[in-house]
């Protein structure tokens, strides 16, 4: 029960099946939900949470002191092209920059005799697209001053266009913004209405393609995200949640809704961060830094890698296609889930994947009128799946409708039994999840039989032992509230703001002194960001970074630069040589060249998430179920316990079935599990 002086962070999490919640109260126990998600509305599965809180947990919306929120509204944005009408204003001769791309062919164009646009011309096509005579030189000098009389007659044409965001992308505005920033005095003054993202904030770094496109996608989600941010924030204070909104940036961190107005496109892709963030979490409680993190959901799997306690990060992304250079978390995201749908092709191969039933109208066994196969419908016909338990117990399942669905749609086109076809789709999926870990391990450098697996989201459990056993991994760590690990990982996650500036210098002509006068000033944007934040006199954790490459390479490495070390230039080639034999296996003692500085500012939350406690009810009683598992003729009997059970129940050896509200964990024949530090399990091989 709900005490009086309680008060509550709130973490929720909105994804393509279900909007996952997670309630922390004062002295740390943990309670969490699932409500499904309303795609034409993601909010009202926020309000429909508030509800059901009030109403199962007696948890008054006046009690919530910090709310925080991850969104997939940017990126559906982008992939539905339901963003803002954009126009882009850029140096005259330059218009065409964002159509003109990088030349490069998709792979599945390879061979193609007629090619079709694989940059994001929708975001601004031609006529959207207006160049003004200026220019600023390579050095940041001013070469031409600009027209501003031709300014404002581009940005008028643009309005009366209807368009609802500008983006202003300048030549060489990243080594002196003085036109931008001037453009965007006097576009302001003249249509205060309108929005605009101005390249030198959104990517100030050198490629030009690479910055306008970044702008674009900026100024084309812009106006979405600030109306969607706007009316949640309104809604919750409507409802009486008085903490102000926060939400989770692609890099990890989060930062108050107001201030992620600045620059949306950081929110792109934000989702998966919320896991890989609990993960880390996760690891720190059971002594793990090296883990490789496996988020399964109903339309996708997101996997990252953790290297010493930290997530790896990289500089591009792709969505929909579209390669974009905003920092995130290293995920790589594909399209197998509990939803995925499996279908025979026209060579009579079996494929999983990547189209999904998602959340409407689900897999066949919803009964909600979904008709393909899907792998969740494979899971109940191998008896994995409890069909009067799923989610904990909010939902049935209908064993005849997965029996069916599989039998028309998979086993009788390929000649098999159902069991045999549903066993089919569960090693087809586990192969492309088990591909997709290979990428963010081995070719990145990692052994992946070095790390520990942690599988998460509502179908990490049941694929985490397969998996672990084709890549020959020895430990599985389990999480607490594996289900709703993303929306935990979003109490978990820092305050965090970052700066970055273009900085092409070749190392060798660099001095310390440099270094630090240049992060003094990305230092300063930083704190004025903090600024903004409501975390009192909290001090930040302060990181440099250069990207850095060799002289006449095209691609760089991201190396953290310690400004207190006896030569912190001379440490930053040494780390840059270790990166790149780490990633490509080779390092030569070449000449180098320092690309761009970012300097990252973090405020970690005062009380960890990391000792919290989900609140104790007694387990269900132990029983049998009959369960099919790979390389055994028939059904075996397998133990079903109450993941309550542990660790009062000791280790328990495969096969064996743990359910809890949020998932369901497979242990299979030759493997063991046992309650570990922070309420996880452990999951390792028999006779370790």
């Amino acid at each position: 029960m709900t005490h009086p002086s309680d008060r509550y962070e709130i973490g929720v999490d909105t994804g393509g099946t279900f909007t996952d919640v997670v309630a922390r109260d004062t002295a740390g126990n943990l309670r969490s939900m699932k409500v499904a998600s309303t795609p034409k509305d993601p909010g009202a599965a926020i309000l429909s949470a508030l509800v059901l809180m009030e109403k199962k947990w007696a948890l008054p919306t006046q009690s919530i002191a910090r709310f925080v929120h991850g969104t997939t509204v940017a990126t559906n944005a982008v992939l539905e092209r339901k963003g803002a009408r954009t126009g882009l204003i850029t140096t005259l001769g330059f218009g065409d920059v964002l159509e003109i791309g990088r030349h490069n062919r998709k792979d599945e164009e390879l061979y193609a005799w007629q090619l079709t646009p694989n940059t994001p011309v929708f975001l601004a096509p031609g006529r959207r697209r207006k160049e003004v005579a200026e220019r600023i030189g390579a050095a940041g000098e001013v070469v031409t001053a600009m027209d501003e009389v031709a300014l404002l007659r581009v940005a008028d044409a643009l309005v009366e266009d209807g368009c609802e965001a500008i983006a202003v992308a300048f030549l060489f505005s990243f080594m002196n913004p003085v036109h931008e920033q001037r453009a965007a005095e006097l576009i302001a003054a003249r249509h205060p209405d309108l929005r605009l993202s101005l390249s030198h904030q959104v990517d100030p770094a050198f490629r030009e393609y690479e910055r306008t496109a970044v702008t674009c996608f900026d100024a084309y989600v812009k106006p979405v995200m600030q109306r969607y941010l706007g009316q949640t924030d309104a809604d919750l204070r409507a409802r009486g949640v008085n903490a102000g909104l926060q939400v989770i940036h692609s890099r990890g961190g989060i930062s108050a809704a107001e201030v992620a107005f600045l620059k949306p496109v950081r929110l792109l892709l934000s989702g998966p961060a919320g896991g890989v963030i609990g993960c880390q979490m996760v690891g720190e409680q059971c002594g793990e830094s090296r883990l490789i993190t496996l988020d399964i959901g109903g339309t996708s799997s997101d996997i990252a890698l953790i290297d010493r306690g930290k997530p790896l990060i990289k500089q591009y992304f792709k969505v929909d296609g579209f390669t974009l250079r905003v920092p995130m978390v290293d995920v790589n995201s594909i399209g197998a889930g509990g939803g995925s749908i499996a279908w025979v092709d026209k060579g009579g191969g079996l494929r999983v994947g990547p189209h999904s039933a998602g959340a409407d109208p689900g897999p066949a066994s919803y009964g909600r009128g979904g008709e393909e196969a899907t792998v969740t419908d494979a899971s109940l016909v191998l008896g994995y799946l409890d069909p009067s338990n799923f989610a904990g117990g909010t939902m049935t399942l209908d064993p005849k409708r997965a029996h069916a669905s599989i039998e028309r749609r998979i086993a009788t086109p390929l000649g098999m039994s159902v069991r045999e076809a549903a066993l089919g789709i569960h090693r087809v999926i586990n192969a492309q999840m088990a591909e997709g870990i290979r990428f963010v391990s081995i070719q990145r450098g990692y052994d992946p039989r070095r790390c520990a697996l942690v599988p998460l989201g509502g179908g990490g459990g049941l694929h985490g032992v397969p998996l672990a056993r084709a890549l020959s991994i020895e430990r599985i760590v389990v999480p607490q509230l594996p289900g709703v690990l993303s929306a935990l990982g979003l109490l978990a996650a820092p305050v965090e703001h970052e700066a970055a500036t273009g900085f092409m210098r070749p190392l060798a002509d660099t001095r310390a002194q440099d270094l630090t006068d240049r992060f003094a000033a990305l230092d300063a944007d930083c704190a004025a960001l903090m600024a903004r934040e409501a975390i009192g006199d909290a001090a930040p954790t302060v990181t440099h970074h250069a990207e850095i490459c060799y002289i006449g390479q095209s691609h760089y490495l991201d190396v953290e630069i310690n400004l207190d070390a006896d030569d912190p230039v001379r440490a930053a080639y040494e780390a840059f040589l270790k990166a790149h034999e780490r990633i490509y296996g080779h390092a030569v003692d070449r000449p180098t060249r320092i690309v761009n500085l970012r300097s990252v500012h973090q405020v970690h939350q005062p009380e960890s998430v990391a000792t919290a406690q989900v609140d104790s009810r007694p387990p269900r009683p132990e029983t049998t179920r009959k369960i099919t598992l790979e390389d055994h003729a028939v059904p075996v009997d397998a133990r079903i316990l109450d993941r309550a059970a542990f660790p009062d129940v000791g280790t328990v050896y495969g096969p064996a079935i743990i359910e809890q509200a949020d998932t369901t964990i497979l242990v299979e024949p030759g493997w063991q599990v046992a309650a570990a530090t922070g309420g996880n399990l452990l999951i390792t091989r028999t006779g370790q």
